[in-house]
């Protein structure tokens, strides 16, 4: 195991999820993602003597189940931690597992290079510029998101709560993404055109003359002009119909160390100055719609209003 893998899981174990000697820890990871947990799993045993690792093939869609042993043990868990290749942010799973009392972070598509570069993170820093974009949109019943590349829709907050993922998953229940740094809701609608200029699966990074545009009618997206990406949808929409077309989440990145996208859907939604959009599942997230997909979209430059007035964002 390299140096540089086994100080970011030392980061992950001790920093951000403040694993205890007397406290379980699982790790949930995939064929893909071995060695991250491995590393995850050689940190939390420097720390527990009650460790554990486990290991099953990578999902095809992001948000799917994992298998009914991995979800007992997350929720038998004091701390979990999930380097996959698919997302469990989003399962009933890890839903389930926070509601038993469990803490832990999902580390989705992570890679060596984003597991070391995301980990190297001030998270005081991080922490403090979630609590500065929480203050400023809290409240608000209509935000909306404007950007050059064309992006201008409007979602209406009603009665959800602005989330915030810091990092630091210290009290029994907690959850978050590593590595960190957004503030997002499940908005009850939104109307509008939202332009992806930056990073977004199954693509990863855009060329920077290429863009992805979607427009959204009443809190369902009504088109995609990209076929890999409308595909993915409606293979989705196959199992649970129009639930796999929600406007499921609007994100602010507050990571004030990731200064470029580098084409990880994971570390890009939290460079600090970008907003990302999602369609598909946010039952996990305060939301309604459950789905086997959640797809998020980063975009570049964003100016966000909250009831009219600009939000100040965070920027490296």
């Amino acid at each position: 195991m390299s140096a540089d893998l086994a100080e970011a899981a030392a980061t992950a174990v001790n920093q951000c999820l403040n694993v205890a000697p007397d406290e379980s820890v699982v790790v949930v990871t995939d064929d893909e993602r071995e060695p991250i947990g491995e590393a995850l799993y050689e940190a939390a045993s420097a720390v527990s003597g009650d460790a554990t690792v486990l290991r099953y093939p990578p999902a095809e869609q992001h948000g799917t189940e994992p298998p009914a042993p991995v979800a007992a043990a997350m929720a038998e868990s004091d701390v979990f931690l999930a380097p996959t290749t698919k997302s469990l942010s989003h399962t009933r799973a890890r839903g389930a597992a926070c509601d038993a009392g469990a803490r832990g972070a999902t580390l989705p598509g992570i890679t060596a290079e984003v597991f070391t570069t995301g980990l190297d993170a001030d998270y005081a820093a991080i922490e403090a510029a979630c609590d500065d974009v929480l203050a400023q949109v809290t409240g608000a019943d209509e935000v909306r998101v404007t950007s050059p590349a064309g992006t201008d829709v409007t979602f209406g907050i009603g009665d959800r709560e602005w989330l915030s993922d810091t990092g630091m998953v210290r009290d029994s229940g907690d959850f978050s993404n590593l590595p960190a740094g957004e503030v997002f809701v499940a908005p009850e609608t939104a109307t509008g055109t939202y332009v992806v200029d930056g990073t977004m699966m199954p693509h990863g990074l855009l060329d920077e003359d290429r863009t992805l545009t979607f427009e959204v009618d009443d809190g369902q997206v009504t088109a995609i002009d990209d076929d890999a990406i409308r595909a993915d949808v409606e293979a989705a929409a196959e199992s649970v119909g129009d639930a796999a077309y929600n406007l499921a989440e609007l994100g602010i990145g507050t990571n004030v160390g990731v200064d470029e996208l580098v084409g990880s859907v994971l570390l890009d939604e939290k460079a600090g100055g970008t907003v990302h959009i999602a369609i598909g599942d946010n039952a996990g997230i305060g939301g309604e719609t459950d789905a086997p997909v959640h797809l998020d979209g980063i975009l570049r430059n964003p100016t966000v209003y909250a009831d009219g007035e600009e939000v100040e964002l965070p920027t490296a």
